[in-house]
């Protein structure tokens, strides 16, 4: 049974779990940002069209997706460079029902990814995972455009935007993470990750194959960096540091009240035992603990776990506490 299946079953002991709504469930922070941006872009286009009646066809053209789509050509991101962060949260398009239903499928597989990822490590590399992938796809697809005749010759009509780079990223960290969890585990022993990211992937890239969907390519740069960023961590890299210290910093700039966190010292042994076995403390097991050490995998995840509070939720398993 490995680290993933164990948590799974030390979930049961939780009083406390993610739920919709919940302070500090970072995949519900960003599922709500993406429909943020989706009403704002929807609502312009239709404020748009009852202000423009009279101008005809030439009013049914204008989609506010624009305003927040990265464009391939470097021109045109040099004069709308807030593009770069925004067209990871935007989807858009003209005809309103394949965009809801683009919408959808899209946050569903956010969704899912998402959860298990959460599931994996809690909140900490939800963000960090999905900006990565977003960036490194904007990359991929830039220079797509441009090495590929047939997408340059139309470049000023290339635009990035939309959730899938960052899924993408999600889904392949997942994977890299534990290529073994499973899910639907009441369908024989569970579907492996490993098959639902692949499908989503091939459901993505599938129009890739024709060389002429850039958006097709900024897909692959988000799932390598969801794999780059699992690989460096597991080297010792943790490339969300900066931006969960920069977040904090912000959200401590106009809080002088609060208090900084107290880091509490690990016990430490300042003698030589020479062959004799050092002493073996055994914490008790409480509800209270417990539900610290819950805590901290909802925040950090089971891995960043140490061997005693591993320890204490296999005994309170096995106890039934």
């Amino acid at each position: 049974m490995g680290e993933s299946d164990r948590y799974q079953d030390y979930r049961g002991l939780a009083r406390r779990r993610f739920t919709l709504g919940q302070a500090g469930n970072a995949l519900f922070a960003l599922f709500a940002i993406n429909m943020v941006f989706f009403f704002l872009i929807l609502i312009s286009r239709v404020f748009y069209l009852y202000t423009h009646q009279g101008e005809g066809a030439a009013a049914l053209q204008f989609d506010a997706i624009r305003w927040v789509a990265m464009p391939a050509s470097l021109i045109k991101l040099s004069e709308s460079p807030w593009t770069v962060l925004t067209f990871m949260f935007s989807q858009g398009g003209m005809d309103t029902f394949p965009l809801l239903l683009t919408m959808l499928t899209s946050m569903l597989w956010l969704w899912a990814f998402g959860y298990i990822l959460q599931d994996l490590s809690g909140n900490k590399f939800i963000f960090p995972v999905y900006i990565y992938g977003s960036l490194l796809g904007a990359v991929f697809f830039i220079i797509v455009v441009y090495a590929l005749p047939p997408l340059k010759a139309n470049i000023g009509n290339a635009y990035l935007y939309g959730s899938q780079t960052g899924t993408a990223a999600i889904a392949m960290a997942v994977t890299t993470f534990s290529p073994r969890y499973r899910i639907f585990k009441n369908i024989g022993r569970g579907i492996p990750v490993w098959v639902l990211t692949g499908l989503f992937l091939l459901i993505t890239l599938i129009s890739a194959f024709s060389l002429t969907n850039a958006g097709s390519f900024a897909t692959l740069g988000g799932a390598l960096a969801g794999f780059l960023f699992v690989y460096l961590l597991r080297q010792g890299k943790d490339l969300s540091v900066w931006m969960i210290n920069l977040y904090n910093w912000g959200s401590n700039l106009f809080n002088p009240n609060k208090k900084a966190a107290v880091n509490k010292t690990k016990e430490k042994v300042f003698y030589n035992t020479g062959s004799r076995k050092p002493f073996n403390k055994t914490a008790n097991v409480t509800q209270q603990r417990i539900d610290e050490i819950l805590d901290k995998i909802s925040q950090q995840g089971y891995h960043f776990l140490t061997e005693e509070e591993k320890n204490i939720l296999k005994r309170a398993s096995e106890e039934e506490l």
